[in-house]
């Protein structure tokens, strides 16, 4: 029997789009089928950089282009700004399933599903660039995402805190009002586009949340205190509002954890 994490390294490792999105549907399928083991002898290698195509170019955030919905420049850079981030969650969600060993079938077949649904949404968002003339390259793009995987590397409890309760989540706050601007704007298609991905989001985000909370209780730790501990010891950005409160409940979010994020944006405010 393959091994699923030899699978997963494929996935990751793909530079050619078509061969990546190829990859992850056969990978999800031969797991489906029960075709793929979760032993192995070997470890997993340091974390580098995954497998993505010569373009876009990545630049630092301040250099991506301007996403003003009144133009359909600005609409082209709004659409290639989020299939980037698409892209790199699929690589996020097989990064996990090849770096975390000796865990549950469940934690596997999770994050096979956000690949999935990753690769889903990316496809989207490619096809809608493509009815603007434009392609997945076309524009430069940031790293930020594939930073924070970096950073937690070491520990399947940090990852699952830091990459879908922070970074991801702020797609749960942004995306309603994106979504509403663009509706005003006549801009039905990707709104339809969007509203998938903000659904499918709130899941993948509360699949962080209770693996996050799976190691907690795994290590006896308090998993609101933890949370704000990790928030200051690794992310260096700054956790500002305006929150989605009901997305994030129903992501998983504590109400004491509801409670410190509305403390943060009342003293914004």
């Amino acid at each position: 029997m393959k091994s699923l994490f030899d699978a997963a390294k494929y996935c990751l490792n793909a530079c050619e789009i078509d061969q990546k999105l190829h990859l992850t549907e056969q990978t999800a399928q031969f797991w489906r089928q029960d075709l793929l083991s979760i032993e192995s002898r070997q470890e997993p290698e340091p974390i580098g950089e995954p497998g993505r195509p010569i373009k876009p170019d990545l630049v630092i955030p301040g250099n991506v282009p301007k996403r003003r919905l009144g133009t359909k420049t600005g609409l082209v850079a709004l659409i290639h700004a989020i299939t980037h981030i698409e892209f790199n969650a699929i690589n996020l969600a097989w990064d996990a399933v090849y770096r975390f060993r000796q865990l549950p079938m469940q934690f596997y077949s999770d994050w096979i599903q956000v690949a999935c649904e990753e690769a889903y949404h990316f496809q989207l968002l490619r096809k809608r660039l493509n009815e603007f003339g434009h392609d997945y390259g076309d524009l430069p793009a940031h790293n930020g995402l594939w930073e924070m995987a970096r950073k937690t590397a070491f520990d399947p409890m940090i990852r699952m805190a830091l990459v879908p309760r922070v970074l991801e989540a702020r797609g749960l706050d942004v995306t309603p009002g994106i979504i509403e601007r663009l509706r005003i704007a006549g801009e039905e298609k990707t709104v339809a586009i969007l509203e998938i991905i903000l659904r499918d989001e709130i899941g993948h985000v509360k699949i962080g949340s209770n693996w996050y909370q799976y190691f907690c209780n795994q290590r006896g730790l308090n998993p609101d205190h933890t949370f704000s501990e990790l928030l200051n010891r690794y992310y260096s950005g700054q956790l500002t509002g305006p929150f989605h409160y009901e997305a994030r409940q129903q992501a998983g979010f504590t109400d004491a954890e509801l409670k410190a994020l509305a403390c943060m944006e009342n003293r914004k405010t």
